[in-house]
C-alpha cells in the first residue's frame, strides 16, 4: 500500500488535513496526518526536519499544509533525486491552490495534485514545461507503463528537442499502437547517422543505442525462474542472474519477477534478493510446473527432491506467460536460474 505523510501547522490547516485523510484513504492510500503546532494537542514530537526525513525515506507522497516557504525548508536537506524523491504537495489552507512542488512526473505529484484540486475545488499548480505546452513527457510515459528510464541526462534533452520543436526519434523493439507523439519519427535502424540526435529507444538490450543521445524506456519484460539449494544466500542469486543478464545483453532494469516451485516458498535468500531488486516472487505447485508445454533441461536429482524435472525454466515460462524462453539453464554456487523474454506492448494515447 502507497504511503503520504500530511502535516498541517493551524487550526484551519488541521480540518483540512482531516478532509484530505479521508479522501485519499479512499483512493487506497495509507496516510500519517500530523501537526506542527503547540496550539494543536495532535502536535507531532521532534523537529520538522526529522518528520520530513522520515516521509522522505517512508512514503511516495508527502502534502504540506501551509506556505510554500514552510514545505521548501523542510525538503531541502532531503531532494536527492527525481528518480527517488516522494511527490511533495503544498496546499494552502484556505484550499485555494495545490501546488506539485517535487517529482511532479515520476513521483506523480502533478497527477496528485490535479486529483487533490478537484475533490477540493481548487486550481491545480502545475509548472513541468512539457505538461503547460501539452508535450509528450517521456518519464510520465515509462511511469505509467511500469517503465525503468535512463541515463536522466538524455531526458532532458530529449523534453528540450521537443519543446523547442525539434524532431526525435522512436526506435522499439517492441510493438506498439496508437498515433506517435507530435515531433516523433519513427526509425527502425541503429544506425546513428542516419538518425535524429535524440531519441528514445523502447528496448530491454544493453546495446541499442540508435542515437547520439538515447533515453532508454525499459520494460519490466523479464522473468527468471530460480532453483537453489536451502539456504542459499542472496549474494550467489544476484551474481548468477546478473551473469545470465550480461550474457544476453539484457539491462538488469527489465526485471519483472521472479518464479520457482512452492518447495521455494519460504527460502529466504530468494525474498531477500526479490525485495533487494524490488520484484515479486511467485511459486507453483510441482503439478502446475508439470504441465507448463515445451522441451527442458531435465534433472533426475531435481525430480526425487521437487517432484518436477526442471524448475528455473518451467516456473520461468509458466510465470512470463506468453512469451519466449531466451536463458536456459544456468547454474553456479547452488543456483540455477532462467530467463524468459514477455510479449510486451505499449499504446501510445
Amino acid at each position: 500500500m502507497k504511503k503520504m505523510g500530511i502535516i498541517s501547522f493551524s487550526l484551519t490547516g488541521a480540518v483540512l488535513s482531516e478532509k484530505l485523510e479521508v479522501f485519499w484513504k479512499n483512493q487506497g492510500w495509507q496516510v500519517e496526518n500530523v501537526s506542527k503546532s503547540v496550539y494543536l494537542p495532535t502536535s507531532v514530537q521532534g523537529s520538522l526536519r526529522e518528520w520530513t526525513g522520515r516521509q522522505f525515506e517512508e512514503c511516495e507522497a508527502v502534502i504540506f499544509i501551509g506556505a510554500c516557504g514552510i514545505a521548501v525548508r523542510s525538503v531541502a536537506p532531503f531532494v536527492k533525486s527525481k528518480k527517488t524523491d516522494p511527490a511533495v504537495l503544498v496546499i494552502d489552507e484556505c484550499q485555494t491552490f495545490v501546488i506539485s512542488l517535487l517529482s511532479g512526473h515520476l513521483g506523480g505529484a502533478n497527477d496528485l495534485a490535479r486529483e487533490a484540486a478537484k475533490f477540493l475545488g481548487a486550481a491545480a499548480v502545475v509548472t513541468t514545461a512539457t505538461d503547460l505546452h501539452g508535450r509528450f513527457a517521456v518519464d510520465v510515459f515509462a511511469k505509467k507503463n511500469g517503465c525503468e528510464i535512463f541515463p536522466m541526462t538524455a531526458a532532458k534533452a530529449f523534453s528540450a528537442a521537443l519543446l523547442a520543436g525539434e524532431t526525435v526519434g522512436f526506435y522499439s523493439d517492441f510493438p506498439w499502437t496508437g498515433e506517435l507523439p507530435k515531433g516523433f519519427v519513427l526509425v527502425n535502424s541503429q544506425e546513428q547517422r542516419e538518425n535524429p540526435a535524440v531519441g528514445m529507444a523502447l528496448t530491454v538490450r544493453r546495446d541499442c543505442e540508435p542515437f547520439a543521445q538515447t533515453v532508454r524506456v525499459v520494460p519490466k519484460a523479464v522473468t527468471v525462474g530460480l532453483g537453489c539449494r536451502k539456504g542459499t544466500k542472496e549474494e550467489a542469486i544476484d551474481r548468477l542472474v546478473l551473469e545470465a543478464l550480461d550474457e544476453n545483453g539484457i539491462w538488469p532494469q527489465a526485471l519483472w519477477k521472479a518464479a520457482s516451485v512452492d518447495l521455494k516458498k519460504e527460502e529466504a535468500g530468494i525474498h531477500s534478493w526479490c525485495h533487494r531488486r524490488g520484484i515479486p516472487f511467485e511459486t507453483y505447485p510441482a503439478e502446475a510446473l508439470l504441465k507448463v508445454p515445451g522441451e527442458f533441461t531435465a534433472s533426475e536429482f531435481v525430480r526425487k527432491t521437487t517432484g518436477v524435472e526442471n524448475v528455473c525454466e518451467r516456473s520461468a515460462v509458466l510465470a512470463g506467460g506468453d512469451g519466449r524462453l531466451i536463458q536456459r539453464k544456468k547454474a553456479g554456487d547452488g543456483v540455477t536460474c532462467a530467463l524468459v523474454l514477455s510479449d510486451w506492448s505499449v499504446c501510445f494515447e
